[in-house]
């Protein structure tokens, strides 16, 4: 072991005696190899203490003052799920929890679940006619106005959770992102990913592309063009509406998100065919919308606040994922449910129908064909990392984890 510092010997006896004795604080400096400065430095202890409560109130810890002197500020906030969903709809909850923690109660955010102000797929609406100054929602959900919405989400075939955040916060995402939402009056923020979703709930099992024909299917944003030039009835519902369609028999397969939340839902009670992957989520975004008068009306602070609250909540809706998706897929199996993977002929075929329809949609939509020229390059540079580290990594991994329990 290194031999002991003379500082610490000589604090260690000149500066507990005084605490103890309540004595002038002591420090020799001759003991401490110096014997050409002061002898004594003398500091009572009251001194100290009267010194540190100073230094505490002049930082001003005891009470945050962001919000010192700052409106009263109450908005509400329409989301596109159903309270069921705990972690989708729960996040908006997390946004507003934050916020009014960050403003001192100044700034206050009310969430309203799909259908309690309006229906799950009309939150842009409300959000661009100021009916509610924010929505938390998913902006493929709206790819009736605007292809170009889906990429606030995600396209099929597209970036997994962390590729998604690295193109929205470090490849220009972001910034044609907004410009494009302006024209809608909106300003949008990340709060949320689920990271990479289930292929879906389908009563009958698919065994080629030929199965897919015919098949009335919950699906949303662009992958439902997709299917459909595969055969699919594409349907689009809210989350709140899925279960009793696929029950009463109205759609044959619905997609969701992943087997936490299917599991609430109760989708593997109507139909037991659970697939994988979901090629057309594999990192979607969900996005707080804002209406941009409202946001512009804002004090700094409180934009600050918000803009702190929605990057906490996209980071944590990924782990909230994480850690609960694996438990619940077990729970699914023990029910019933039978997993299987979506057939290779199945994935080509639809990969090479979605690049297509992205390059013709771009040669007519200059706003889709904008973030798509920053999206494509991004995607195609950061996939050559992971297929260098993160890939061969996590298959080894799974490899070996599979190989110890079976022995």
């Amino acid at each position: 072991s290194s031999p002991a510092s003379p500082w610490s010997s000589a604090i260690a006896v000149d500066a507990a005696a005084p605490l103890r004795n309540k004595q002038p604080f002591v420090l020799n400096m001759e003991r401490c190899g110096r014997s050409n400065a002061p002898e004594k430095i003398e500091m009572k202890r009251r001194e100290l203490l009267a010194f540190g409560g100073a230094g505490l109130a002049a930082t001003g810890i005891a009470a945050p003052a962001v919000a010192q002197g700052q409106p009263q500020v109450q908005w509400r906030l329409a989301s596109s799920f159903p309270k069921s969903t705990d972690i989708l709809f729960g996040t908006s909850e997390m946004i507003g929890r934050r916020v009014s923690e960050l403003t001192e109660g100044r700034f206050q955010i009310r969430s309203f679940a799909s259908g309690e102000i309006v229906p799950g797929l009309q939150v842009l609406d409300a959000v661009q006619n100021a009916t509610v100054e924010c929505g938390h929602t998913c902006g493929y959900y709206y790819v009736g106005k605007d292809p170009t919405f889906a990429f606030d989400t995600a396209i099929p075939f597209g970036p997994n959770a962390r590729q998604m955040n690295a193109w929205i916060r470090h490849g220009g995402g972001l910034e044609v992102l907004r410009e494009f939402f302006q024209t809608y009056n909106i300003i949008q923020f990340p709060a949320g990913n689920t990271g990479a979703q289930m292929g879906g709930w389908f009563r009958k099992e698919i065994k080629s592309v030929e199965d897919l024909r015919g098949l009335k299917m919950r699906i949303a944003g662009l992958t439902g063009e997709i299917m459909a030039k595969l055969g699919v009835v594409p349907q689009q519902l809210a989350g709140g509406d899925v279960y009793p369609a696929l029950e009463k028999g109205t759609i044959d397969a619905t997609e969701f998100v992943g087997p936490y939340d299917d599991e609430k839902l109760g989708f593997f009670q109507v139909a037991k065919n659970y697939y994988y992957p979901g090629w057309w989520e594999g990192g979607p975004q969900v996005s707080l919308f804002v209406n941009l008068d409202a946001w512009n009306a804002l004090p700094a602070p409180y934009k600050a606040a918000l803009e702190v609250a929605c990057a906490e909540a996209n980071a944590d809706m990924t782990a909230r994922y994480d850690a609960e998706n694996a438990r619940a897929l077990k729970r699914l199996i023990a029910k019933g449910t039978v997993l299987r993977g979506f057939p290779r002929e199945v994935m080509q075929a639809a990969h090479e129908v979605a690049f297509t329809l992205y390059d013709e949609i771009a040669a007519k939509n200059p706003a889709f064909k904008k973030v798509y020229e920053s999206w494509k390059p991004f995607l195609e540079e950061t996939q050559l990392w992971f297929r260098v580290a993160e890939l061969p990594y996590d298959g080894f991994v799974v490899a070996a984890a599979q190989r110890q329990q079976r022995q």
